[in-house]
């Protein structure tokens, strides 16, 4: 799995979320329970989107259209997480 979208908060990744499902994508909001923990966690890059490996480049393509607003990532801040 890799991180393909980073939220700014639970709404924005369930739509983001919604919005890969709508084009056959499988999904994964990770971290929305870690909000929790606000003030005791770094306050960013907490709640991000995930797929799988092989859908990285379509999902990311889907994004930059669906969030046209959003600066594109660059490829050191994509992480890979073991599946």
């Amino acid at each position: 799995m890799r991180i393909v979208y980073h939220a700014e908060n639970i709404i924005d990744a369930q739509l983001a979320k919604d919005v890969l499902e709508a084009e056959s994508i499988p999904a994964f909001v990770s971290g929305a329970y870690l909000t929790g923990g606000v003030g005791q966690l770094p306050a960013r890059d907490l709640i991000t989107v995930m797929v799988p490996n092989m859908a990285v480049e379509q999902a990311q393509r889907i994004l930059r259209e669906a969030f046209p607003d959003r600066p594109p990532r660059t490829e050191w801040q994509a992480r890979t997480v073991p599946a």
